[in-house]
């Protein structure tokens, strides 16, 4: 199978193998349920088999109300843990101001096990072989918190002290990104700590220090500086191979995962082939994405493709009030979809993608609309807008930070029902977005133009397909989408 393993939105990275079978989690900031649980049979293909929680809390940034938000601000660079029989996973947040020890037995079932730490930046977490539990963090000067044994608090008196200063000195002078995204590791006695910087004017570079203790001395050296792929972790094989999982910023699409074969020399690991990424990793076969799905909405749930833009208000949608139908109903008045509830998104994926939906208008109030979008800060929508005059097709571009109507096609009046369709092309990071409309889900009209997305740090997260439906003026419509159908292509 060829890198990238996912072309889509999967970063910061973190995996294990348990026996014959590998999990990873993964970032997904202000969308929930989040921090999504991802399993593999061989390390490329992978499949989201649960989450971790479904919301995180009930601030009034996580329910999008009074004007506020938790964009870019929700979970952040989890550390995937297996000790004892117990899965852990540890995150921080940011709108919480926490850091979270979640835990299981059963991964992929649950029940998850909540406990609450103090806010640390970017941590890894360690079950070292002497009993004593770590987590390592930090930005610039890498620090280690000593826990409990069990993993779910702060150990009264343990280590809680700088490890690496500096560490970024190790990239050059001039740094324009410190040192950060920790991911440790103890193999054959020897800790190691990966950490990713930016040196100024040059790309995302992997560092790799060890240790024979864990207050150190610590020597570190430059592990890979290709392509900007960078951030992650290490993880063997049943058969005694290793690999370090990464991501590369790749546009409008995101940060998109790579697998890269190690080698270890003088007991140091060696990533790629005479430095770089090979362009096939040499496993597979490839099996297609499988993070992303159509969805005909005829069961009684989501799927685990799905999240919802924030903590779904779930008393304004349903799979049941008519079933074979995603029921959005508004709830509140925005002033545009980023304020919206109930936009549901999966992922948009290279090297291009399309997403297609039935939607149903009959119960649109005026001021509503509904519809598909490209999402992220900078988004466009194509989508049905009521008026006292009627309802029309819209194209709406986000991009200059306001809502602004490119192309409105009347409806006549009678028209129940229409077609909705986004094509994305990210070959080249060309990162182009097209709009289309139907009446009949046969012959397609494009309408307004092409959306130039642009990855942004204030939603730190690849373009997604968003279903949607807000009102501006009076709450309490509804649209039904009869499904949702992605295809690989953008058009």
């Amino acid at each position: 199978m060829k890198n990238p393993i996912i072309w889509a939105d999967v970063p910061d990275p973190s995996v294990i193998r348990v026996n014959d079978t590998f999990y990873m989690s993964s970032t997904t900031m202000h969308v929930n349920p989040g921090v999504p649980i991802m399993k593999s049979d061989d390390l490329v293909n992978w499949e989201i088999v649960n989450y971790v929680y479904d919301v995180l809390g009930d601030k009034e940034e996580q329910r999008l109300e009074k004007g506020k938000d938790e964009y870019g601000r929700g979970s952040w660079a989890s550390s995937l843990r297996y000790h004892n029989g117990i899965y852990y996973v540890v995150f921080s947040s940011q709108t919480e101001n926490k850091t979270f020890v979640f835990r299981t037995k059963d991964i992929e079932g649950g029940p998850w096990e909540k406990h609450v730490l103090p806010f640390v930046h970017d941590m890894s977490l360690l079950f070292d072989d002497d009993g004593r539990t770590y987590l390592v963090y930090g930005a610039g000067d890498i620090r280690i918190l000593e826990l409990t044994a069990a993993g779910t608090a702060v150990k009264p008196n343990g280590l809680d002290q700088v490890i690496i200063p500096d560490s970024s000195a190790i990239a050059g002078p001039d740094i324009a990104l410190k040192a950060e995204g920790a991911h440790i590791h103890k193999i054959n006695g020897m800790y190691y700590i990966f950490l990713i910087t930016w040196p100024r004017g040059g790309i995302r570079t992997q560092l790799c220090y060890r240790a024979q203790t864990i207050t150190g001395p610590w020597e570190g050296k430059v592990v890979l500086q290709e392509a900007g792929i960078a951030q992650g972790g290490l993880v063997d094989t049943p058969d005694g191979k290793w690999y370090a999982l990464l991501f590369g910023d790749r546009g409008a699409v995101g940060r998109i995962p790579y697998l890269i074969p190690v080698t270890w020399q003088d007991g140091w690991p060696v990533l790629g082939v005479d430095g770089r990424v090979p362009e096939d990793t040499g496993l597979g076969p490839d099996r297609g994405i499988r993070i992303v799905a159509s969805d005909e909405f005829d069961r009684p749930e989501l799927g685990l493709v799905w999240q919802w833009n924030h903590n779904p208000d779930d008393d304004n949608w349903s799979l049941t009030e008519r079933p074979g139908y995603l029921r959005l109903r508004t709830g509140k008045i925005s002033r545009d979809i980023t304020e919206a509830r109930n936009s549901l998104t999966q992922r948009t994926f290279g090297p291009e993608c399309s997403g297609e939906v039935a939607l149903e208008i009959d119960q649109m109030r005026e001021g509503d609309y509904a519809g598909l979008a490209a999402f992220q800060k900078h988004y466009g929508f194509v989508g049905v807008k009521m008026t006292g005059r009627g309802k029309a097709i819209v194209m709406v571009d986000g991009s200059e930070g306001e809502q602004v109507e490119v192309e409105s096609v009347e409806l006549a009046p009678g028209v129940s029902r229409v077609y909705l369709r986004i094509g994305c092309d990210f070959r080249q990071q060309k990162d182009l977005a097209n709009f289309y409309y139907s009446l009949d889900g046969k012959e397609w009209t494009p309408i307004g133009r092409s959306l130039k997305m642009r990855y942004t740090l204030p939603h730190f997260m690849g373009y997604r397909f968003a279903l949607f439906n807000f009102a501006s003026e009076n709450p309490g419509g509804w649209v039904d989408f009869d499904y949702f159908r992605i295809s690989g292509g953008g058009r």
